[in-house]
């Protein structure tokens, strides 16, 4: 069968920018149409196959993506039903936040078939004897239980260890790890969304989280399951997709000199950066994008993050809301048909390489200057996140980062401070900590307390 594009001559990438130049009628190019994105990366008006690097293998596969529930553990009871339901209305794994040790695990998964529903645990605290509680719950079955233990976030993100002294927490991993829990999937996490709500860029996101991750294997003397990274996607659609499949090739690049032969596995959510108290129903389209970005970019699983959870506290509207734009996606949409969709678009392509290279620049610079721990003991980590949540929120306050019904055709009859069930807004909590911690703030909380002390 005769090919229709034979009968027209191949157009070179030259050829399109000359013509464009010719249409700009003096215009210049490179200001006009190129863009420089925070990671210093040039944004250009078209890619080409002439430029085309080549797929990179990243080998996502989203027909084995997870729908997860996020559940905080306070009653035991109810929090199971949760569970239940939840997975009975389409949720395929679950993911409990637990703060008492004490907690009876038999009851929190009793009638949950753990052969066919993953669990994530994420502790703030860490346990031998829970875990060997978890082990012996999953004794004989095909599980996928992770337990999320991840010390270095801990420090990062309240300033302090899980237990007084810094051998300790790596000592009592290296117990578990030794002891290898079969029917314990994964006991390490990396907390890479503490980085993007913090504010980090894209490069800085990858390149923070891989070395977190690398002060992993230099201190566990085995790391024999896969390592869960825990990552949040922001609004940049494309950049977001090409920012996991970066983190995925590089980690591979990185664990293959330890030997290590587990693929990472993704656990992403929307961040909490872009989201606003106003307007609150904007908060599902931003949070659409970013799962159809976390889909196409080759996440694990997905837990959705509620259009209402900055006021509301979790409420069953909320979680079905969440739950069903990832049904929409995966079921009606039929994004779970292809593996590797983002293969050989040129842009994402471009994007992906370039993000990784400036990632693994920055991760050698950081393990050049003594690994990720010192960085963050010294205050390097939190000054340069800082400094990019200075820039990003210097452009949201002059209008050039837009929040639609925020800091662009706000609604001034909307009116929230008589249904705040939670505070949204950064907490501070005074104690004594070993290092100043990362705090996670969303953009518009300045012009947020402002609308409400405005309000009758």
């Amino acid at each position: 069968m005769k090919n229709l594009f034979d009968d027209f001559n191949p157009v070179s990438s030259k050829q399109w920018k000359q013509q464009i130049q010719f249409e700009l009628k003096g215009a210049d190019y490179n200001e006009t149409l190129i863009w420089n994105s925070p990671e210093n990366i040039k944004v250009k008006p078209f890619y080409h196959n002439d430029e085309y690097i080549g797929n990179l293998n990243t080998n996502t596969k989203a027909t084995q993506l997870q729908i997860c529930q996020n559940i905080f553990v306070h009653d035991l009871e109810k929090s199971n039903h949760r569970a239940i339901d939840s997975i009975n209305r389409g949720a395929e794994s679950i993911r409990f936040t637990i703060e008492d040790e004490k907690t009876e695990v038999a009851k929190l998964l009793q009638n949950i078939d753990l052969e066919k529903t993953t669990i994530y645990f994420n502790l703030s605290f860490i346990s031998i004897n829970l875990t060997k509680k978890i082990e012996a719950l999953a004794k004989g079955k095909k599980t996928k239980i992770y337990c999320n233990f991840d010390p270095i976030g801990q420090l990062a993100k309240e300033g302090n260890w899980f237990t007084t002294q810094e051998k300790t927490n790596f000592d009592t991993i290296n117990e578990l790890s030794i002891v290898s829990p079969l029917g314990v999937r994964g006991l390490i996490s990396i907390n890479g969304s503490l980085y993007q709500n913090g504010g980090a860029n894209i490069v800085q996101q990858i390149a923070y989280s891989l070395a977190h991750a690398n002060e992993y294997f230099n201190r566990i003397t085995t790391i024999n399951q896969p390592i869960v990274f825990e990552i949040s996607v922001g609004t940049n659609y494309f950049f977001e997709i090409a920012k996991l499949r970066a983190l995925r090739i590089l980690f591979n690049l990185i664990a293959k000199e330890y030997n290590h032969k587990f693929d990472c596995h993704l656990l992403v959510s929307p961040t909490k950066r872009n989201k606003t108290l106003y307007d609150y129903n904007v908060n599902m389209l931003r949070t659409t994008t970013e799962c159809m970005s976390a889909i196409l970019g080759g996440a694990d699983a997905i837990a959705n993050l509620a259009y209402d959870s900055l006021y509301h506290k979790d409420n069953e509207f909320g979680d079905r809301i969440a739950r069903n734009q990832l049904l929409i996606l995966k079921h009606e949409s039929h994004f779970d048909k292809v593996n590797n969709p983002a293969d050989g678009s040129y842009y994402i392509e471009s994007l992906t390489n370039q993000l990784a290279e400036k990632a693994l620049v920055l991760f050698k610079d950081i393990e050049a200057n003594g690994g990720f721990l010192k960085q963050l003991n010294d205050g390097i980590i939190k000054r340069k996140i800082q400094e990019s949540a200075d820039k990003e929120q210097e452009l949201f306050d002059s209008g050039k980062e837009i929040l639609l019904g925020t800091n662009k055709y706000p609604n001034k009859k909307d009116l929230m401070k008589n249904n705040l069930e939670l505070f949204p807004f950064v907490k501070i909590k005074p104690r004594k900590t070993l290092i100043s911690p990362i705090i996670e703030k969303r953009l518009a909380e300045k012009i947020e307390q402002d609308r409400l002390k405005e309000e009758n």
